[in-house]
């Protein structure tokens, strides 16, 4: 069995720890940004296909004390590389976290990378090629106090990049807070969901995608861990195979999406397009001042601007207190989830929230508040 860690959004550690233990994996610890686990590689393989909350997997290959720049290089070098590279190959190396010494990232990674290459040369009479866009074998290196923990990199381009989303609107949600989101608020497929300020699309898609049964990993191109010398690749067609078996082809309730742009409408159908759901969400181009609830009950879910003002000259405060008026006026007898990142303009909303969760998009703090609309 294998160690692994799976980077996450600040905040959301317990929700993806739950999320890897569905999924298979044991010893599982919620860390800071993150989440330890154990598993095999068929585990590896699936968390990378179906985990809709992580950044990336990392697998750790060796922990050793180190304080200083030498300690880092001699380290480094007591793991014999070949087992997981050539010279042939590329890499590239992320370095994260410090200590009193060593508290510059980059001169940690250039370290690293120096005390890899040396010994293949001594080794092999050459070295890899630093490829710092798409390499071969990705390197993570993580300096907290005294110790530095290394591991391989096993998913490539981060997770949340699910690869279905070339069109993207002014201030897109990360596709794994998205997830992350819907994950939080309790909405089960049974009930309809409505974005009606949906942007390119991201929350009603992941929605969909979940509701479905759609693992994320499929519409990626490839994974990191699929140029590693121990890829196998019958296992990850295999789990590819059962991910796409398990797909339902009816939604147990609509899903809907609008918003007043009718080039982000356009980007949304693409982005559904894209990821295999256009025929399961219905995209409008509607203003929020038309729209009314389709059903009796539902969840109505939206992430309003957070900016002073909205597209150059419409004051925010008012666009809030509209969303409000809304709401209460033309939803009763749905819940209604906003994010918000900014506490003044959610006054202007007019109505008590029945609970509020402190989540981040990216380093900004926000809220998810929770609206019983009667």
């Amino acid at each position: 069995m294998n160690q692994y860690f799976a980077t996450v959004a600040r905040g959301l550690e317990e929700l993806a720890a739950s999320e890897l233990e569905q999924l298979g994996a044991s010893s599982v610890e919620p860390g800071f940004c993150g989440v330890d686990f154990v598993g095999d590689r068929a585990l590896l393989y699936k968390v990378n296909l179906w985990a809709r909350l992580p950044f990336r997997i990392l697998f750790k290959v060796h922990s050793f004390r180190c304080q200083t720049a030498k300690d880092l290089y001699q380290g480094i070098q007591t793991i014999d590389w070949q087992d997981y590279i050539t010279p042939n190959q590329t890499l590239a190396v992320k370095a994260t976290g410090k200590n009193d010494q060593l508290n510059h990232s980059h001169f940690t990674a250039l370290q690293v990378k120096n005390a890899i290459v040396d010994q293949q040369q001594l080794n092999f009479g050459e070295r890899s090629d630093v490829e710092l866009k798409s390499p071969d074998l990705r390197i993570n290196v993580h300096i907290n106090g005294d110790f530095c923990t290394v591991s391989l990199d096993s998913s490539g381009n981060s997770l949340h990049r699910r690869g279905y989303r070339p069109a993207v609107g002014a201030a897109p949600l990360k596709e794994s807070l998205a997830a992350a989101l819907i994950q939080l608020s309790g909405w089960q497929p049974e009930q309809m969901f409505y974005d009606p300020l949906c942007g390119s699309g991201t929350l009603p898609i992941e929605a969909c995608l979940k509701a479905l049964n759609i693992a994320p990993g499929l519409f990626r191109e490839s994974f990191g861990f699929e140029t590693w010398g121990d890829f196998d690749q019958s296992l990850l067609e295999k789990l590819i195979t059962e991910a796409q078996g398990s797909q339902l082809d009816t939604l147990p309730a609509s899903i809907w999406g609008s918003d007043g742009d009718e080039d982000v409408i356009e980007q949304a159908h693409v982005n559904a397009t894209n990821s295999g759901v256009e025929n399961y969400i219905w995209f409008s181009q509607m203003e929020l001042s038309e729209i009314a609830a389709p059903a009796d009950s539902g969840v109505l879910f939206c992430n309003p601007p957070y900016g002073e003002r909205l597209g150059g000259d419409i004051d925010l405060g008012a666009f809030y207190k509209l969303l409000g008026d809304v709401m209460k006026q033309r939803f009763k007898g749905w819940t209604a989830f906003v994010l918000s990142g900014n506490k003044e303009l959610s006054k202007y909303i007019g109505l008590k929230s029945s609970q509020r969760i402190a989540v981040y998009n990216g380093t900004l703090p926000c809220q998810l508040m929770k609206y019983e609309l009667y």
